[in-house]
C-alpha cells in the first residue's frame, strides 16, 4: 500500500511538474506574446484611428525601443536577463494588468473618434490629445507589466545602465525615417545614383584628360569606352549585403566586442563599400578605355564587386579584432599568438585563398576562365603555410570513405539530369579555341584542384572547422566526432549554397561527407570521399564533354 501511495505522490507531482514546466513562461516566450498582442489588437483598427496624432508612433517606437533595449541588455549583462526570464517563469501573466490594459486601450481608441479643433491652441483640443497620448502610454505600459512585472522590469533598466538612452535614440531614427520614406521613395535611388556618377566623375578625372559625363542619361567615360550607370549600380546593394554581414558577424560573435561602440561598425562598413563600389566603377571604365572592354563588361563586372565585398568584410573583421575601442579582447601581438598560429585560420584560410583567386581568375576573363589554377596555387600555399597545425588531425581514410565518394557522384548526377542542365558550356567553347599542348596542361591542372586541394579545403573548412564552431567558440576542444543535429544540417545547407543552382546536391553531399568524418572522427575519411566524388566528376566531364558540371 505505501509503495502505491509513493507511486501515485511520484506521478501527482510529476504530473504537476510537467505541467508547471509547460505553463511556465520565460522572458523570450513573454516578449513573443507581448508583441503577438499589440499585432492582433492594432491590425483591426489602425485605419480607424487619427493617424495625424500619431496613433501609430506610440507602438512603433515601443516595439523598435523594447527590441533594441532587449538585445543590447541582453549582450551586455546576459546573466541578468537569464535569472529575471528564470524568475519571472514561475510567475502567472497578470491579468489584472491586461484588464487595466484593456481599460487604457478601449479609452484610446474612444478618444480617437473625437474630432480634431481647427484651432490647435484650444483647451478642448490640448485636454483631448493629452488624454490620448496618457491612455495609449498606458494601454503599452499595462501590457507591458501583464507580462514582465514592474519589480523585474525595473531591474532589467537598472542593470542595462545608460544602454536606453542608445535604444531610444536608434527608435526614434527608426521610427522618422520609416516616416520619411514615402516621401523620398521615389528619390532614393535617383539620389544614390546621382551620388555615385558624381564620385566617379571625380575618380576618372584623376586619371583621364578628357571625361564625357552625360547626367541625364547617366552615361560617363571618354570617347573610346563609356558605360550607363543604371539605379541598382549605386551601391545599394553592397551596403545592404555589408549590413547583415555586419549585423551577423556582430551577433555571432558578440562575447568579442565591445557594446554599444561595436555598433558604429555598421554604418562605417556600409559606409566603406559604397565608396568602393564607385571605385569598381572608375577601374572599369579605366579597364575599357586601355582596350580591354571584353573583360571590363564581362568577369571584372561580375565580379569586382564580390571582390570588393569580401575586402570590405575582412577589413571589418581585422578592425573589429584589432581596434580596442570595439574589442573586448585583448590585444594580440608576436608571431607565437598571432595569424599564423591561430587555429580558425588554420581551418579557413586554405577555402578562402581558393574563393579570393577563383574571383581574381574570373574578373580577368571575357568568359572562359583561363586562370583556373591560380586556385590551384593558392590553397597549396596556404596548405604549406599551416602545415603544422594540421599534424594532430588524423589523415586516415577506410574502404567506405570512397564508397560515399561514389554514392554522391551518382546522386550529382542524377540531380543535374532531372534539373535538365545543358551540357555545353563556356570551357568547351574556350578548350576549342586553345592549342593542344595549352589545353592538356589546362586540364590537367584543372583536375589536380579538384581533386587535391579543393576537397582538402572544403573539408577543413566545413567539416573541420564549421560543425564543431556552431557548437563552441572553442571548437578546438572538442574533437572531430563532437557534433549536433543542427551544426551538420547548417554545415550541409552552407556547404550545398556554396555551389549555386546545385545547392540541394550540394547539401546532400555535406550531410554524406559530415557521416563519413563523424562515423570515426577522421578527416582523412572526409577528405577521400569529396576527393572520390570529384575525381569521378572530372572522368565523367572529360569522357562525355558534359563540362557545365564543372
Amino acid at each position: 500500500m505505501d509503495v502505491t501511495r509513493q507511486s501515485a505522490t511520484a506521478l501527482l507531482e510529476g504530473s504537476r511538474l510537467v505541467s508547471r514546466s509547460f505553463l511556465s513562461l520565460g522572458l523570450p516566450q513573454r516578449l513573443v506574446l507581448f508583441a503577438l498582442l499589440f499585432a492582433a489588437e492594432w491590425s483591426p483598427i489602425s485605419n480607424l484611428v487619427h493617424k495625424d496624432r500619431g496613433a501609430g508612433s506610440l507602438l512603433h517606437l515601443s516595439i523598435v525601443f523594447a527590441s533594441f533595449f532587449l538585445a543590447l541588455g541582453y549582450l551586455k549583462e546576459r546573466s541578468l536577463f537569464r535569472r529575471i526570464s528564470n524568475e519571472i517563469a514561475g510567475i502567472p501573466i497578470g491579468w489584472h494588468y491586461l484588464g487595466l490594459h484593456l481599460v487604457a486601450f478601449i479609452g484610446f481608441i474612444g478618444l480617437s473618434y473625437f474630432p480634431q479643433e481647427g484651432d490647435s491652441s484650444g483647451i478642448q483640443a490640448y485636454l483631448v490629445a493629452s488624454t490620448w497620448y496618457v491612455a495609449g502610454i498606458l494601454a503599452i505600459a499595462f501590457a507591458g507589466f501583464a507580462f514582465v512585472p514592474p519589480k523585474p522590469a525595473l531591474r532589467l533598466v537598472r542593470g542595462a545602465g545608460s544602454l536606453w538612452i542608445y535604444a531610444l535614440a536608434v527608435a526614434t531614427i527608426a521610427h522618422q525615417l520609416v516616416s520619411a520614406f514615402p516621401r523620398w521613395n521615389g528619390l532614393v535611388w535617383k539620389t544614390a545614383t546621382d551620388l555615385t556618377f558624381s564620385l566617379v566623375k571625380a575618380f576618372l578625372q584623376l586619371f583621364l584628360s578628357k571625361v564625357i559625363a552625360d547626367p541625364a542619361v547617366m552615361t560617363i567615360g571618354n570617347p573610346d569606352f563609356s558605360i550607363t550607370i543604371l539605379p541598382w549600380c549605386s551601391g545599394f546593394e553592397g551596403a545592404a549585403l555589408m549590413l547583415v554581414f555586419s549585423v551577423a558577424w556582430l551577433c555571432f560573435f558578440r562575447r568579442e566586442f565591445r557594446f554599444p561602440q561595436a555598433l558604429l561598425l555598421i554604418p562605417l562598413g556600409m559606409l566603406t563599400i559604397w565608396l568602393s563600389n564607385a571605385v569598381r566603377i572608375t577601374v572599369l571604365i579605366l579597364i575599357g578605355v586601355a582596350g580591354l572592354p571584353g573583360i571590363a563588361m564581362g568577369g571584372f563586372h561580375s565580379q569586382a564587386g564580390w571582390i570588393a565585398f569580401n575586402c570590405v568584410a575582412l577589413g571589418f573583421v581585422i578592425v573589429a579584432q584589432r581596434v580596442r575601442w570595439f574589442s573586448a579582447r585583448p590585444s594580440r601581438s608576436g608571431l607565437q599568438d598571432g595569424f599564423f598560429h591561430n587555429p580558425t585560420a588554420a581551418y579557413l584560410t586554405p577555402f578562402l585563398m581558393i574563393l579570393a583567386a577563383a574571383m581574381i581568375s574570373r574578373a580577368a576573363s571575357e568568359g572562359f576562365e583561363w586562370l583556373y589554377p591560380l586556385r590551384l596555387v593558392a590553397a597549396g600555399a596556404a596548405l604549406w603555410i599551416f602545415r603544422s597545425s594540421y599534424k594532430d588531425l588524423d589523415w586516415r581514410f577506410g574502404w567506405i570513405s570512397p564508397l560515399i565518394g561514389s554514392l554522391v557522384f551518382v546522386i550529382w548526377v542524377v540531380l543535374d539530369k532531372l534539373a535538365g542542365a545543358p551540357s555545353a558550356g563556356v570551357i568547351g567553347t574556350g578548350l576549342a579555341a586553345m592549342p593542344a599542348a595549352t589545353k592538356i596542361t589546362w586540364l590537367a591542372l584543372r583536375t589536380a584542384g579538384a581533386v587535391i586541394t579543393v576537397p582538402i579545403a572544403e573539408e577543413l573548412a566545413f567539416r573541420g572547422f564549421l560543425i564543431r564552431r556552431l557548437i563552441s567558440a572553442d571548437f578546438e576542444s572538442h574533437g572531430l566526432r563532437k557534433y549536433t543535429y543542427l551544426s551538420v544540417l547548417i554545415s550541409s545547407v552552407a556547404f550545398g549554397l556554396m555551389h549555386g543552382d546545385r545547392w540541394l546536391a550540394g547539401t546532400v553531399a555535406g550531410v554524406l561527407y559530415a557521416i563519413t568524418l563523424l562515423t570515426r572522427g577522421r578527416i582523412g575519411d572526409a577528405i577521400v570521399a569529396h576527393a572520390t566524388t570529384n575525381a569521378l566528376l572530372a572522368a565523367w566531364v572529360l569522357y562525355s564533354g558534359n563540362w557545365n558540371l564543372w
